[in-house]
C-alpha cells in the first residue's frame, strides 16, 4: 500500500458524476460469472456497489470477496455501506494495485476469481516494468486455472474529453507538462493479449473486446465530470489559473458533448478481457 499518494476520490462526488460506471458493470460481470463458492480479487473496487452485488451470489456459498482500492475514502464508503446492510461476504482494504505481489493480506493462489471494473485504465498510467508487475502479480493471487475477467477504457475512450482537458491545460503549462499530468492509459486488444500471454505469461486470454459505448451524462453533467475525472490535469496549473482554466474546459465540453435530443453524451469506449490462469 502506497502511504505518498493524495486521495483524489469523493465517494458523493462519485455518485453524482460518475454513478453510471457500476450500473453499466453487466457484461463484465456476466464473462466474471460468480459463483457462490467463489473466493473474489477485486481490483478498484471503489466504493463497493458491484462486490455488494456479487456478494449476493457468494451469500448462498462459502464465498468471499476481497475489495482493494487506493483511495482511502471510497474503501471507508465500501465499508460503511456494507456494514450498514449487514453484509459479511465482503472484506476491503486499501492497496495499491501495482503492489499486489507485496501485499501481505493477499495469499498466492488463494483467489479463484478476480476483477477489475472501471479502474485499470488509471492503474497502468505508470512505466511497463510496472505494467508487468500487475499483471503478474494478479496472476500469482490466483488459483491455477483461476480466471480474471476486467473492462478498462479502451483505446479512443473519452476522446473528447480528453483533447478539452489536454488543450486546456497545455495552454497554460505546455503540452509536456499536461501530458505528465494526464491519468490515463487506454490500449487495445492487442496490447492486453501481448502482455499478458507473451511479456508476462502464464495467461490464456480466452475473449477480448473493445465496445464504443456512448454514454450519457450523470446528474452532475459535464462540469461534475471535468471536475472529477479531470482533477489530476488541473492540479499542475497554477492556482491563480485554475479556475479560469476549469471553466474553459467545461464551456467547451458541455458544446461538444451536448445531445440535440437533450442532455449530454460522453464518448465511452470499453475494453473487456476474460483470461485464465495457465
Amino acid at each position: 500500500m502506497s502511504q505518498t499518494k493524495s486521495d483524489h476520490w469523493s465517494s458523493e462526488s462519485y455518485q453524482k458524476s460518475a454513478s453510471f460506471v457500476p450500473k453499466l458493470a453487466t457484461k463484465i460481470l456476466q464473462w466474471l460469472d460468480p459463483r457462490p463458492d467463489d473466493i473474489v480479487l477485486d481490483i478498484g473496487c471503489g466504493d463497493g456497489v458491484l462486490d455488494l452485488k456479487i456478494a449476493e451470489i457468494l451469500s448462498q456459498g462459502s464465498g468471499r470477496i476481497y475489495g482493494t482500492d487506493s483511495s482511502p475514502a471510497m474503501i471507508k464508503a465500501a465499508e460503511k455501506t456494507a456494514q450498514g446492510l449487514g453484509v459479511t461476504q465482503c472484506t476491503f482494504e486499501v492497496v495499491d494495485a501495482l503492489d499486489i505481489a507485496r501485499t501481505s493480506s493477499i495469499e498466492k493462489a488463494s483467489f479463484s476469481k478476480a476483477f477489475s471494473n472501471a479502474a485499470m485504465h488509471w492503474i497502468l498510467t505508470c512505466p511497463q516494468s510496472r505494467k508487468e508487475d500487475f499483471f503478474a502479480g494478479v496472476r500469482d493471487a490466483l488459483v491455477p486455472g483461476g480466471i480474471f475477467a476486467f473492462e478498462m477504457g479502451g483505446l479512443g475512450n473519452v476522446s473528447e474529453m480528453r483533447a478539452g482537458l489536454l488543450m486546456g491545460v497545455a495552454r497554460r503549462v505546455g503540452m509536456q507538462k499536461a501530458l505528465q499530468a494526464d491519468p490515463w492509459f487506454f490500449p487495445d486488444e492487442k496490447w492486453a493479449t501481448e502482455i499478458m500471454e507473451q511479456t508476462v505469461g502464464g495467461w490464456k486470454v480466452e475473449r477480448v473486446e473493445r465496445e464504443w459505448r456512448p454514454t450519457p451524462a450523470d446528474e452532475g453533467g459535464v462540469e461534475g465530470w471535468v471536475k472529477l475525472m479531470g482533477k489530476r490535469f488541473f492540479e499542475v496549473v497554477p492556482e491563480e489559473e485554475r479556475e479560469d482554466c476549469i471553466n474553459e474546459v467545461v464551456e467547451v465540453l458541455t458544446e461538444v458533448c451536448r445531445n440535440p435530443s437533450g442532455g449530454f453524451t460522453f464518448g465511452y469506449v470499453r475494453l473487456r478481457v476474460l483470461a485464465r490462469k495457465l
